[in-house]
């Protein structure tokens, strides 16, 4: 079940994006502004995912069944044998002492369609961590936010690299431009329509096979070169 929504009228929508883009720059932590920015902010990107969605078998699927990425619905991804996809984003939940049952409510997207278009962008995230190989510390959530830039066009994720590289010291900005967005501009092109793919159906899978099927660039050892 979806969290209750909040319809605005227009003024009050842009009130909302403001003062949540004003108050995530000063806080990137602040996963509910950064949640709200992306809500008030993305209504026409959603819209074009949806469309996407629903031209392929395994979008209209996700659409019509509506799995939520929540602990009563993921918890057989801790029992899939070891390189598998579900094995890979146990550990990778578990290793961070992360929950998918922490991410904040959708409320102010208009329809239920498009409310649960938002909450599905919002809980494949990490998801998306495990198959391009990203950590989770500032550089990785930006680069990661450059793939679901290309992915979706939602311009809270523009905003959000924006903001990211503005915190990098000099050391990480470098590293960041020379290394992680042309990768991360490359990774988020080449890959399939990351929104259609049925992800909890392919746990058991092998996680390389995985990436091949769906076109996944991983991160390449920032040590070792590879861009």
């Amino acid at each position: 079940m979806l969290g209750a929504r909040v319809q605005l009228k227009g003024w009050q929508q842009a009130a909302v994006a403001f003062g949540s883009a004003f108050g995530a720059l000063l806080d990137p932590r602040r996963a509910d502004l950064i949640a709200a920015l992306g809500e008030t902010t993305g209504k026409p990107a959603f819209e074009r995912v949806l469309q996407r969605m629903k031209n392929t078998a395994e979008g209209r699927e996700v659409l019509l069944e509506r799995p939520r990425v929540i602990s009563s619905q993921v918890s057989h991804a801790w029992d899939m044998p070891q390189n598998t996809f579900g094995a890979a984003y146990a550990q990778f939940m578990g290793s961070r002492n992360f929950s998918p049952d922490d991410r904040p409510p959708v409320r102010f997207m208009d329809t239920d369609e498009l409310a649960y278009i938002a909450t599905r962008a919002r809980e494949v995230h990490d998801f998306w961590h495990v198959l391009f190989g990203l950590p989770t510390n500032l550089i990785g959530e930006t680069a990661l936010k450059v793939i679901e830039f290309e992915q979706m066009f939602l311009p809270m994720c523009m905003l959000s690299v924006v903001g990211g590289s503005a915190r990098f010291s000099e050391k990480q900005r470098t590293l960041f431009f020379q290394h992680y967005f042309p990768w991360a501009t490359k990774a988020g092109l080449k890959c399939t329509d990351l929104m259609s793919v049925y992800y909890e159906k392919h746990f058991h899978e092998d996680l390389e096979e995985v990436r091949r099927n769906w076109g996944i660039l991983p991160c390449p050892d920032p040590k070792k070169g590879g861009v």
